[in-house]
């Protein structure tokens, strides 16, 4: 089966989140079963120091946008050697520090650079002569795609039998642009309607994927139930209900060559299921790194890798931080986000520099660490369409605390005393009482060597390989082909 991947980003070429991590490993595992995956995107500035050289030129290809036609080129790379990468090389377009946004706010010119990606993208596969039996799509800035498929290129007997998935990775962010732009298109009016892509005399992209794509998909079950709701469903939730029959949630996996304390390379000592040894060396090695004191090793370390934001449970974790002080727990915590997160945790680190370790900012080969060395990992957010590091903390028997929502509520159960079932603990609700109630039903847990031990073994056992997933979305990828 031919597979298109068409995304704004993938690592190790470009990354803001978590969509990356996810294209850098799902068409590995698509190949493994037999498929035939390309990918597609933006040659950004980001991507300059990972493709020196490009293995192919494939010439350049004319794209209307408004009134102009703008020119592009298609460099080949590859995604550890047989994974093809085109990049569109548009540098007007893509050639800037950042992705889509700085700190002055979007790119005001976001809706023109993601209009001439979906067509070049569509154009691009007649230049390489590679017909695709599915297109999946990733998020707003490919959500134009499958109305060209089926508006401009309805009658292109290339694309006749070309199926599409659009994959919602987070409904926040939608993609909304003034009607002013719809020119820019080059699509019919009869797109531009509340059953197409209209949402409150706007362009809605990811509207438009929603509506024109043949299936639907999301990153977690839970999620997929939860954007068909008005609390989680950001104005959208009522389209997503109409399509509800063509909409799916499949977990996204994890890459356990990157992420496995058997062989991770920068943690302080390996370790397995069977001999949690270096476990204890990778704890000993965390507090030093967070000038935390070692004669605090007993205590349980409650570490976090996040951005600093409301959505990601800060709000719920600034009202309880004055108590959790008080109690015979150490905290560290790696990200970067709002200044109003930044300066909060320096000023508690300022106070309780025993207690409590901060490094604003991102650190890979330190999130290692944390994983790593922290007895349990906070995810206290508001909502999660899938979530990574609750996985990556199994894996590495740091047992998570999370909120019960979309990717945390699917992997992670919530440990029971009684049967010894569970790999984690779990506030239902998103409120501060409720999450200090469980930091305190977990560190319970851990004065109990024989119960946490149960615990750990549970986390590290289950198994969330991206091969379990790609299955299920080559399933997808067939239901979708009986369509054509």
């Amino acid at each position: 089966m031919n597979i298109l991947m068409v995304t704004s980003e993938i690592v190790p070429f470009a990354k803001t989140g978590g969509l990356a991590d996810v294209l850098g490993s799902l068409p590995q595992a698509l190949k493994k079963l037999g498929c035939d995956v390309r990918v597609i995107l933006p040659f950004y500035k980001m991507a300059k120091p990972v493709v020196k050289k490009a293995l192919i030129e494939h010439g350049e290809i004319s794209i209307p946008i408004g009134n102009e036609r703008i020119v592009g080129s298609t460099l080949e790379s590859r995604l550890l050697k047989d994974i093809p990468v085109y990049l569109v090389k548009q540098d007007a377009y893509y050639d800037r520090d950042e992705l889509y946004t700085t700190a002055e706010g979007d790119y005001p010119d976001n809706a023109q650079r993601f209009i001439f990606l979906s067509q070049y993208a569509l154009e691009a596969c007649k230049q390489l002569a590679f017909k695709p039996d599915i297109i999946h799509l990733h998020d707003w800035q490919t959500g134009l795609i499958p109305v060209y498929l089926k508006t401009v290129y309805a009658d292109d007997p290339f694309f006749r039998k070309t199926g599409t998935l659009y994959t919602i990775h987070n409904i926040a962010y939608q993609g909304l642009f003034e009607y002013e732009l719809f020119e820019m298109t080059w699509l019919p009016h009869s797109t531009f309607t509340i059953d197409g892509f209209e949402y409150w005399g706007k362009m809605n992209f990811m509207k438009a994927g929603i509506n024109f794509s043949d299936y639907i998909n999301t990153v977690s079950q839970k999620y997929s139930q939860e954007i068909q709701t008005s609390e989680y469903g950001y104005g959208i939730d009522g389209v997503l209900r109409t399509r509800a029959h063509r909409l799916s949630g499949i977990m996204n996996g994890v890459d356990y060559s990157l992420w496995n304390p058997e062989s991770d390379e920068f943690i302080a000592e390996n370790y397995q299921s069977d001999d949690m040894s270096g476990k204890t060396q990778c704890k000993r090695d965390l507090l030093k790194k967070f000038k935390l004191p070692l004669r605090s090793m007993r205590l349980p370390l409650i570490g976090i890798v996040s951005r600093l934001a409301d959505q990601k449970g800060f709000d719920l974790i600034e009202r309880i931080l004055p108590e959790v002080m008080t109690m015979d727990v150490l905290f560290v915590v790696l990200g970067t986000g709002d200044s109003k997160y930044h300066a909060l945790l320096k000023d508690f680190a300022r106070k309780y520099p025993a207690k409590i370790g901060v490094r604003l900012g991102f650190d890979n080969a330190l999130a290692h660490k944390i994983e790593a060395g922290a007895d349990m990992f906070l995810m206290a957010s508001r909502y999660e369409p899938c979530g990574l590091n609750q996985i990556y903390s199994l894996k590495y028997g740091t047992v998570p605390i999370v909120r019960a929502t979309g990717g945390l509520d699917d992997s992670i159960e919530n440990f029971d005393p009684a049967t010894g079932n569970g790999n984690g603990f779990k506030l239902q609700n998103y409120n501060a009482e409720e999450l200090l109630a469980t930091i305190k039903r977990a560190v319970e847990c851990f004065r109990q060597p024989d119960v946490w031990q149960k615990i750990v073994q549970n986390g590290m056992a289950v198994d969330f390989s991206w091969d379990a997933s790609a299955k299920r979305y080559l399933n997808l990828y067939h239901q979708i082909q009986k369509l054509h």
